[in-house]
């Protein structure tokens, strides 16, 4: 019976981003330069570490996980964005829409996990600086790596399966540019209620429990640096975990904006452009912010050019 019911819709309406028709040509040039950005500037950062010895450093090993997810964040959207403005379709298969709502609830968990764990990496750094070595093992890294694909895997799972449980009768239109989980069950025709449940703990797992570990890292750093205050100390924090903390900044104001800011029918524009934000310009930023505010970074990229150079 609730297989019959699912296959009443077979497909769902994405109304996409608020533009005008005549704005479509710009605007669908403009997310197409975004998202080759974002992928060939990821890439740049992984190619980087992978090739320079001297970024063979925990921070930079949790770094190539954070830019290779970034580019399957932004792949799990923008592609499909991208294909409705330029064939001017809003349709997307039931399949298909599952589907994107796994994988983006398992980047986004994923990338929530790594910023987690570069938060440790530099709370140790700067806190226990003689057993930074001994504490950040490789055992470790590897562990920490692996415990956010095992865990973002999971959560991802749990909903996805719930969600495929639900039936779908009426309204197949969703007021997004992708098949939002939230968006979603508000159009289920079944009781949704140990759906909204979920998402409420497993939210607050995968989301505030680890944006809470990063404060409570920025606090221990900021105590310590308070305790010992020299200007180099601070410069040297500031190199260390500035770029971090950009990042850091742009994701969880993203996700507080557009899930823990109350928004009522009149605001769903707003929450589609804050979804733009958190999809495509925050994984496209990463490497600018990671290359133009780290010295090892530009050191690593003039080298890789100079090798260029000299070869050619």
């Amino acid at each position: 019976m609730r297989r019959d019911n699912q296959s009443s819709v077979s497909e769902f309406l994405l109304l996409g981003l608020p533009i005008q028709p005549e704005q479509q040509g710009m605007y669908y040039a403009l997310f197409l330069g975004m998202y080759l950005t974002t992928v060939l500037g990821n890439l740049l950062i992984i190619l980087l570490i992978r090739l320079d010895s001297r970024l063979h450093t925990p921070m930079y090993f949790f770094l190539s996980h954070l830019a290779l997810t970034d580019i399957f964040f932004s792949s799990v959207t923008a592609p499909k964005m991208l294909m409705n403005m330029l064939m001017q379709t809003q349709s997307i298969s039931y399949a298909g829409c599952i589907s994107q709502v796994y994988f983006f609830l398992f980047f986004a968990d994923l990338d929530s996990f790594l910023l987690t764990s570069m938060a440790y990496d530099r709370y140790v750094a700067i806190c226990h600086p003689l057993h930074y070595t001994t504490i950040m093992s490789q055992n470790l890294c590897f562990l920490l790596v692996i415990g956010s694909w095992v865990l973002s895997f999971a959560g991802a799972l749990v909903h996805t399966l719930l969600l495929a449980r639900l039936s779908f009768c009426g309204d197949n239109t969703i007021h997004h540019f992708f098949c939002d989980l939230s968006a979603l069950v508000k159009l289920s025709s079944s009781d949704t209620t140990i759906n909204e449940l979920v998402i409420f703990i497993v939210g607050s797992m995968v989301i505030t429990l680890p944006f809470m570990c990063v404060l409570v890292s920025y606090g221990h750093i900021g105590a310590t640096i308070l305790r010992r205050p020299s200007i180099k100390g601070i410069c040297k924090a500031l190199s260390t975990c500035g770029s971090h903390l950009s990042v850091v900044s742009l994701y969880y104001g993203a996700i507080i904006g557009l899930y823990f800011v109350p928004s009522s029918n009149s605001t769903k524009d707003k929450d589609v452009i804050v979804s733009v934000l958190y999809t495509l310009v925050t994984p496209m930023l990463n490497p600018f912010i990671y290359s133009l505010r780290n010295r090892e970074m530009k050191g690593a990229l003039r080298n890789i050019l100079r090798r260029g150079t000299f070869s050619g």
